[in-house]
């Protein structure tokens, strides 16, 4: 079971200038480039960002537990963070990997429900937290950004599902090309942090079926090992064992 305990703290509000360990980052610029603030005007984006929250946390390190209350919207500068369950084994499934630019917790945030599920660092990770009560008072001003939430919300469901079919229907090797494609598509699979551990817990999987997998893809010609990175060589043979 995940041991509770007190995270430092490390929260600074924002007044939207340089930060003290990054030169030139502007958080409402930051804002405007996600999906969910698209459609704000610069002089929204920089309410929205002085009312934030940043965050900096280190590997393997708590950001929130299930069953607590939601804070609200967090959002990924930089670093990876996982989302997952914990079973009564103590056995750890990652339901969702994030990175940098991406949300985290959104269905707690909206709803006023408690979190869901867990979420930790996989790396050294610098996040930002939107207060539940500033999004909902966003929400409820904006009907573009209702909008825009309902779309992304909408993604997120399909993505699950799909996430359900694979598990349900597909063997490992097919789970894994699948993922290594996705990976190719989205930051937020690759990079620190995201080991074959990582993977198999995502995978509902052993460490050791992640390695007779890849070894399988890498046999039939569709990937290669560099070092300590996996690298698709040919994506034609990968999306064809993906049955995509």
């Amino acid at each position: 079971m995940l041991a509770r305990r007190c995270c430092p703290n490390r929260e600074t509000r924002c007044n939207g200038g340089a930060l003290s360990d990054q030169t030139a980052f502007s958080l409402p610029e930051y804002l405007h480039s996600l999906a969910y603030f698209a459609d704000l005007d610069a002089a929204q984006t920089e309410a929205l960002a002085s009312r934030a929250l940043r965050f900096t946390y280190e590997p393997d390190e708590t950001i929130f537990y299930e069953g607590d209350p939601a804070a609200g919207l967090w959002i990924v500068e930089q670093g990876r963070v996982k989302i997952f369950k914990v079973n009564p084994d103590g056995e750890e499934h990652i339901l969702h990997l994030r990175g940098n630019g991406n949300t985290f917790n959104d269905i707690a945030a909206l709803d006023g429900g408690p979190n869901p599920a867990n979420a930790a660092a996989l790396s050294r990770a610098t996040v930002w937290l939107i207060p539940a009560e500033v999004l909902r008072e966003l929400l409820l001003s904006d009907a573009r950004v209702a909008a825009r939430v309902i779309q992304i919300l909408a993604a997120r469901v399909r993505s699950l599902v799909d996430q359900i079919e694979d598990l349900a229907l597909y063997s490992v090797v097919i789970r894994l090309a699948r993922f290594l494609i996705k990976q190719a598509e989205d930051p937020a699979l690759s990079g620190p942090g995201v080991t074959r551990v990582a993977i198999a817990a995502h995978l509902a999987t052993t460490p050791e079926s992640i390695s007779r997998a890849l070894r399988s893809l890498e046999e039939a010609g569709a990937i290669r090992f560099d070092r300590h990175r996996i690298l698709i060589v040919r994506e034609d043979i990968l999306k064809s064992i993906a049955a995509l």
